[in-house]
């Protein structure tokens, strides 16, 4: 039977867990890896899973995903180096950890993927990328897509782009969340109650995001149906254009991928 351990009982760690339970993988194939005991117990009494040590987990399971953040991610791999051993998968989902970056703390042969999600996979509607290391093969980023498909969708792409990913879908739900405080606090200045704007602007958010998900139509021409000539539309994205919202954004997203570069180094 091969076992799959989350290493990192945290949110995202969480999330995963959470995911490929309700996605059918049975909870004697889980291993959970967490130190803190009130953690621990959580996970246990919700999940029924069996938590045990890192060293453990990298001992007993044929893939781990390392669900920690980059600032731990040495300490960790120094830790379950000693227990790895060659033909294991390694998933990574720490942000800007390059797959050279593990690989170089961790025995010969280990297959290290690196992922990039996100937090809309708390909801199950996450946007993942992989990218494999040099001992990848198709069934070991076969497993990888698995996985992170138990939390919404996924995407290969050449590890060259995570850094630009990682400023799109990466950091991504952060502008949207932006969008939607700026929008519900116009309305309130329009004179709408709080709770009216925000629900205008939500259900507006989330049918937007359908249309483009369902219809397949370029986003212009479906900001286009809406926009009439000479009409309330067209007066409001001008006055986004007399402000550079466009070019705002082009450079906020440059910024998140330089940082990511920077982390990663």
């Amino acid at each position: 039977m091969k076992q799959t351990a989350v290493i990192g009982g945290g949110v995202m760690g969480e999330t995963l867990l959470a995911g490929l339970i309700r996605s059918g993988r049975p909870v004697a194939q889980l291993l959970v890896g967490e130190k803190r005991p009130e953690r621990a117990t959580e996970l246990i009494e919700r999940y029924g899973v069996t938590v045990v040590g890192n060293v453990e987990a990298a001992e007993k399971a044929d893939t781990l995903a390392v669900v920690v953040k980059p600032q731990d991610m040495a300490v960790v791999l120094a830790e379950l180096a000693p227990a790895l051993r060659p033909g294991q998968l390694l998933v990574s989902l720490a942000a800007g950890t390059t797959t050279a970056f593990i690989e170089s703390h961790v025995p010969e042969g280990v297959a290290v993927v690196r992922v990039m999600p996100n937090t809309p996979a708390l909801v199950d509607e996450g946007m993942s990328t992989l990218s494999g290391g040099t001992h990848c093969d198709a069934d070991h980023l076969a497993e990888a897509e698995e996985l992170m498909a138990s939390v919404g969708k996924v995407m290969q792409v050449p590890e060259k782009q995570q850094d630009a990913v990682t400023a799109i879908s990466g950091s991504g739900p952060a502008y949207i969340y932006f969008v939607v405080e700026s929008m519900i606090e116009a309305g309130v200045h329009l004179g709408l109650p709080r709770s009216t704007a925000r629900d205008l602007v939500v259900q507006t958010l989330v049918g937007s995001a359908r249309m483009l998900a369902e219809t397949g139509e370029h986003p212009t021409v479906l900001r286009e149906q809406v926009t009439s000539p000479g009409g309330t539309t067209a007066s409001a994205l001008r006055e986004l254009e007399t402000h550079k919202v466009r070019a705002a954004f082009l450079e906020a997203l440059k910024a998140a991928r330089d940082r990511s570069v920077e982390l990663g180094s």
